[in-house]
């Protein structure tokens, strides 16, 4: 089976819901979640809307493999028009909801227009309606998610917290506690069409076409449980980069301005691991169990009970704002959950406004000692930017919108591409993750393609551009069609074993070739759609400091991307993708991949 064959299109702006039927032709061709996705987003939209408009809408997405017995197809994914960036988002999330979408006899619910008052979207399989949620308005996302889960029980909630309501443009979506769709502000788009929440829940079974599927299935979960990766992610999760980012001279810090950060060790995995961590987290159908229950005994945060902090948060909220208190940390990860706004970007956010106030450019004004290192101080920005107030008025559009007001040239070290901060690669110690930054569809991205790995290994050479326009091209192509079964980043496989179960599921008939074929078309369909929004060759760089600045200290010590060598291997990368000088795929490439 692998598809429920039929969606729901809910206009909330007349009220109506309509399910209607899946086209299987398109599915076939763009498989599900990121790419199915991206092709209606392409052809419903009109060039130039406001993200923000009634007019924007907004898909929440399975794939085929959403919801079976393979290891973790609880994933699931949000696509729309991104506030922060203005260009194609996708969001790739876990926990359950996905799941429940599933079960509830769906493929996708699409959401276009704006409710006349706060509300949210209960989905079922007996039926589905538009239901008020005044009640919930102004909750953070925690207690909406209790409220809604108390009311329809055996269902699931995605929600929006009070970022998202007040439109702060990399507000986020939460489901189940501790899962997110993060960047790009997809919970901004929740909050301009007064949609609170969906909440799914249902009873159709999801089933495969092929009887051999669960055979399969078991066959690859035994795999997956003795893979040393998985063994090391269950103990550590994504943590356990962090000392590794230090070692390799790439982790953020203080903005930026250097990749080894001197505390690493305080706020590492390993730390949390043996003073913390009390449990492990899972979403549905994972082994992999990479999420982590983590209280807080002593100090400032005595009593703090959260699930995390992830990598990406201890790095952008941590080492990038100079914090070394990982209860800190944690207490900053679970107040932007709560409040739905994107880890990342805040403390990217936060760091480059510390930067500014040590630099003499930004009055400090309604923060006590906005500086690095401050912990108190971030938890006041993270209060402020979620609700638009005082100074974190200035910063709820992001970076790059804040160095605009601010001047001085701080453009230069306001850390983003297209709009998008970066995560937590430093470039100057990973210059393949320059090139991934510089050309990802949905602005700078750690998801597109990841090349950390292969730089430590010895795969790619370190501080070379050789075969990084390949690897990233290859990269992007694999990530999107996983993105679109919907599967998880951590699930270790060969895209052989992929298209099996693929195949084995839906009735298909892929190739390895032809899936990574869709893989390619999917990401050209986004380019497509970036470069009718204006993006051109001249977006996919990086920011100047990364040009002009000696890494200071580290393994990567003295390293500074050229900017002729970074645009070298740029237009290797167009010319591998078929695209022109200026980054548009042309007409060949557009009628051989059939996009």
């Amino acid at each position: 089976m692998g598809y429920m064959h039929k969606y729901l299109d809910v206009d909330l702006s007349s009220g109506k819901i309509h399910e209607r039927k899946l086209d299987q032709e398109l599915a076939e061709k763009y498989i599900g979640g990121k790419g199915l996705g991206a092709r209606i987003l392409y052809e419903e939209l009109k060039p130039g809307i406001d993200p923000l408009s009634p007019e924007n809408i907004i898909f929440f997405m399975t794939g085929p493999l959403t919801g079976t017995s393979v290891v973790t197809s609880g994933r699931w994914c949000i696509v729309t028009k991104s506030p922060h960036t203005g260009i194609y988002l996708d969001s790739q999330i876990g926990g359950k909801f996905g799941h429940r979408l599933k079960r509830a006899g769906y493929d996708y619910v699409l959401v276009r227009g704006k409710a006349e008052s706060p509300s949210y979207i209960n989905v079922h399989s007996e039926g589905s309606e538009i239901l008020p949620a005044t009640e919930y308005w102004g909750k953070g996302t925690f207690e909406t998610e209790e409220k809604l889960k108390e009311k329809h029980p055996k269902s699931e909630v995605a929600s929006i917290g009070p970022a998202g309501e007040k439109l702060v443009t990399f507000a986020n979506v939460m489901t189940d506690t501790s899962h997110i769709a993060g960047r790009g502000g997809s919970g901004a788009v929740m909050g301009s069409k007064n949609l609170k929440a969906i909440v799914a829940g249902g009873t159709f079974k999801i089933d495969a076409v092929n009887e051999n599927f669960k055979e399969l299935t078991r066959t690859f979960r035994t795999k997956v449980q003795n893979d040393d990766g998985v063994k090391s992610r269950n103990r550590i999760g994504t943590m356990i980069w962090v000392s590794m980012s230090n070692q390799g001279g790439f982790l953020p810090t203080r903005n930026y301005q250097s990749g080894v950060f001197e505390d690493a060790d305080l706020i590492s995995g390993e730390t949390m691991i043996e003073n913390h961590t009390y449990a492990n987290r899972a979403c549905y159908g994972c082994l992999i169990a990479c999420g982590k229950a983590n209280k807080f005994e002593t100090g400032k945060y005595a009593g703090l009970d959260v699930d995390g902090p992830e990598y990406e948060t201890t790095a952008l909220i941590g080492s990038n704002c100079g914090i070394k208190d990982l209860a800190a940390i944690a207490k900053a990860s679970k107040m932007c959950d709560d409040l739905g706004i994107d880890t990342i970007t805040t403390g990217a956010t936060i760091s480059f406004a510390m930067e500014c106030v040590e630099k003499g450019y930004l009055e400090q004004n309604d923060v006590d000692n906005l500086v690095f290192g401050n912990d108190e101080a971030v938890l006041q920005m993270i209060e402020l930017i979620a609700k638009k107030k005082g100074l974190g008025d200035l910063f709820a559009k992001g970076t790059k919108s804040a160095a605009l007001k601010i001047g001085h040239n701080s453009e230069e070290f306001a850390i983003q591409v297209k709009g998008n901060e970066l995560a937590g690669v430093e470039p100057r110690g990973s210059w393949g993750m320059a090139l991934a930054y510089s050309t990802s569809d949905r602005g700078a991205c750690h998801q597109r393609c990841w090349t950390p790995t292969a730089e430590l290994r010895g795969d790619l050479p370190r501080f070379s551009f050789d075969g990084v326009p390949e690897f990233v091209k290859e990269s992007q192509d694999e990530r999107a069609a996983c993105f679109s079964l919907v599967l998880c980043d951590f699930l270790p496989f060969n895209v052989p074993e992929m298209v099996e179960m693929l195949n084995t599921a839906t009735g298909f008939s892929y190739t390895p070739e032809s899936y990574l074929t869709v893989g390619e078309r999917i990401w050209n369909q986004t380019r497509l759609f970036n470069t009718r929004e204006g993006i051109t060759s001249e977006d996919d760089v990086l920011p100047k400091r990364f040009y002009k600045e000696l890494m200071p200290e580290g393994p990567a010590k003295d390293q500074v991307i050229s900017a002729e060598e970074l645009e070298k291997a740029k237009q290797k990368y167009y010319e591998i993708r078929g695209w022109d000088s200026n980054g548009i795929p042309n007409s060949e490439t557009v009628k051989k991949l059939e996009v």
